[in-house]
């Protein structure tokens, strides 16, 4: 059934009850994975929890190798598209994917163009081969929502775009209208690049959900926080979603040295959902997003130059997946629908603790123990500590003044 919005547009329903979305990035589906391998993937992700996938709609151009062969447009010169030449098997196989999906109980979040498809924009000026001619955009965009409209996938309009050029907005503007012909009941999102909050307001008008992305710069982590502080105070306001953190295992961008590791990948998620971002959150596995297998081809697009990806079946047991699935079981079991972030009431550390209450509750998120001090009052509350390594729930002792309280040492992370 087709995602709704809550009436006070902080969350997402289901069936009308509440829908924590908990995404996989695995853009490059439709061309790298092969079925048996597919099957796979979507029974380890529902069984872990899983209920969202955000797929490319067309071939991801910073993607591994492949030697699967699906393509939806003609090729020219083993790299270029003949757009003019709409090839309807590799829908036909995607829609067999999408089908397999659905059937596990998974919504599709589905990109309708990427940025590399798009003039004037970071990707395609890096690489400007598959530039979409405009007479060329309303077909493409057609086919896709011909397509795929049957599963009542949320469309994602843009992929991983700034949008600072008249270029690049009118096209998006292009593809909105022709989401809006084609797919007039689906909900609409825009995937931007990764430490920009540069979202036009006319498409923010237009959306249904706000997604933003904290990206993979090892220094700019803080974006996790801030980028959900700014969509959550955006006028009309939308749920919001970190639709891409740093992914496990990813290494940093601008070819900086190391990888995002659990830890990271867990204060990630934390840092988005108390912040604002309390719709859900996406996971992304480096291995699984560009679906990498030893022996392949070398994608000639080399995108930011991260480190190697791990093979895709070592990517889909990386640990901090079942953080993640955690955090989607935590709020389901607790009926939060939606934090409203507080971090007034912190007296110290307050650039590195995440505070959010809701009508019963204060949640922590403390990335390192430490003793605490609390403006207010908190006479009467009892608080405990729950250890996100281990999921262990502790006691926690809560020395309540007339205008304060002081919690003791906890472990990673406190409720209150």
């Amino acid at each position: 059934m087709r995602l709704q919005i809550s009436e006070d547009h902080t969350h997402l329903l289901r069936d009308g009850k509440h829908f924590f979305w908990l995404a996989d990035t695995c853009w490059s589906a439709f061309t790298n994975i092969s079925d048996a391998e597919w099957i796979e993937y979507l029974d380890i992700r529902a069984g872990q929890g899983f209920n969202v996938l955000q797929i490319n709609a067309l071939p991801q151009w910073d993607r591994c190798g492949t030697l699967q062969g699906w393509q939806p447009f003609s090729l020219i010169d083993g790299m270029r598209y003949d757009f003019s030449v709409i090839q309807p098997d590799y829908f036909r196989h995607a829609q067999e994917m999408c089908q397999a999906a659905v059937d596990r109980g998974f919504t599709l979040a589905l990109v309708v163009m990427w940025c590399n498809y798009v003039p004037d924009t970071w990707a395609s000026k890096i690489y400007g081969g598959n530039i979409i001619p405009e007479e060329r955009v309303e077909p493409v965009v057609r086919t896709i929502c011909e397509s795929f409209n049957q599963f009542e996938p949320v469309y994602i309009v843009s992929g991983d775009t700034e949008f600072d050029s008249e270029a690049s907005i009118d096209r998006y503007r292009l593809v909105t209208d022709l989401v809006e012909q084609y797919a007039p009941h689906s909900l609409k999102a825009y995937h931007i690049k990764g430490r920009y909050d540069g979202l036009p307001q006319e498409f923010g008008e237009r959306a249904d959900l706000y997604f933003y992305q904290s990206g993979h710069n090892a220094a700019a982590q803080a974006m996790c926080h801030t980028l959900a502080e700014h969509f959550a105070g955006r006028n009309p306001r939308h749920p919001v979603i970190n639709s891409e953190p740093c992914y496990e295992q990813m290494g940093y961008s601008h070819k900086a040295y190391g990888r995002f590791r659990r830890p990271e990948v867990r204060s990630a998620l934390w840092n988005s959902l108390l912040a604002g971002a309390s719709a859900g959150i996406t996971y992304g596995a480096h291995g699984v997003w560009n679906w990498r297998k030893p022996g392949m081809p070398k994608n000639p697009i080399a995108g930011e130059g991260f480190l190697q990806a791990l093979p895709h079946e070592m990517a889909l047991q990386f640990p901090g997946a079942a953080d993640y699935a955690f955090a989607k079981n935590f709020f389901e079991e607790h009926g939060i629908t939606a934090l409203q972030p507080c971090q007034e009431i912190l007296s110290q550390y307050g650039d590195l603790i995440r505070a959010a209450r809701t009508e019963r509750e204060v949640l922590l998120y403390m990335p390192t123990s430490a003793p605490l001090t609390l403006h207010g009052s908190r006479q009467g509350y009892t608080a405990s500590a729950l250890d996100l390594e281990s999921q262990r729930v502790m006691p926690l002792t809560l020395d309540a003044a007339e205008n304060s309280a002081l919690l003791e040492m906890a472990p990673v992370s406190v409720s209150i």
